[in-house]
Formats: C-alpha cells, structure tokens, sequence
C-alpha cells in the first residue's frame, strides 16, 4: 500500500470540485472513512475557506455536472484559480484528488489538471488515470509528492495519514 508524506495537513478539511464530476462525493466518503473533519461546497468560493485549514480539490471535469450547475467550462476554471489564488494569499495548503481513474480523464479534465496540481502540496489519485503519466509528469517537474493509489478505497489511509490528528 502506498504511502504519503504523514501530517502535512491540518483539519477542517474544506473539499470542492474542479469540474463538478460526481467524484466530489467519493472524496467525502474518504474524508468520512478517514475520520476527518470536513465540509463540502463543491462550488466553493473565497468566502467558503474562512474556517479551513487545508483545501481538497478533487479534479474531474463532467459536462453533465457542469451543465447541472449552469455553469460553463470557462466559469468553472476561473472559479477554482480565483480559489486556489485565496487558499495561497491565506496560507492554506492544496490538496489534490483526482478519483475517477481512467475513465476520468479527457480534455476537459486535463486542463482542470494543468490549472490546478502545480498549486497542491500533495496529490492522491488512482493509479489507472496515469497511464500516459500526466499526473507523473507534472508532479516531478513541481516537486509535488504523489501518492497512485489501485482503487479509490485505498486513498481513505493515504487522507488519514496525511492529517494531523484533531487538536
């Protein structure tokens, strides 16, 4: 079982979407498993951080979602920049999921990639989304540890680790 750097995060947990695919809940499920104070605004803005001590991006892009949210792709990706510019002006650490493995890959969500991992300070994703080494790549270039998990269940020990335990 892989494991990631261990408490480099500190609770509350605040988890959005960048993407709005319905991996979002996934993440909470792991948050919950992992027994991590968490709140989930997967349309999160500046104002939604007040309180969090790390901000979990879970990456995957749905137009299905997207168009549920009336939002367009454009509106999406400045949303989550203009987020992860407030999470940096605060202080507050990134980190990044990506669950959807394989079949949660394409343009759209590559895009979402490329905007948002350089800004992690850890990223956990399923091992079958890396394939072309996207996730690989990007990470090495940043000096970003990753943590390539083979199934989504598996990340809710890799979350558990990476938190300090409540005060």
């Amino acid at each position: 079982q892989p494991q990631g750097p261990s408490a480099v995060f500190d609770q509350p947990l605040l988890l959005t979407s960048a993407g709005q695919s319905p991996d979002v809940q996934l993440a909470v499920v792991l948050a919950k498993r992992a027994g991590l104070e968490h709140t989930l605004a997967k349309m999160a803005e500046a104002k939604d951080l007040a309180g969090a001590k790390t901000l979990g991006v879970v990456v995957g892009a749905s137009l299905k979602g997207l168009g549920a949210a009336g939002i367009d792709t454009a509106k999406e990706k400045e949303r989550v920049r203009a987020l992860l510019a407030e999470a940096a002006a605060k202080g507050i650490p990134v980190l990044f999921l990506h669950l959807g493995g394989d079949q949660r890959r394409g343009e759209l969500t590559d895009a979402m990639v490329a905007d948002t991992l350089p800004s992690a300070r850890l990223a956990v994703i399923v091992k079958s989304a890396d394939k072309d080494g996207l996730f690989s790549r990007l990470c090495k270039d940043k000096g970003i540890p990753l943590v390539a998990v083979e199934k989504t269940a598996d990340a809710a020990e890799v979350l558990k680790s990476a938190f300090k335990p409540k005060a």
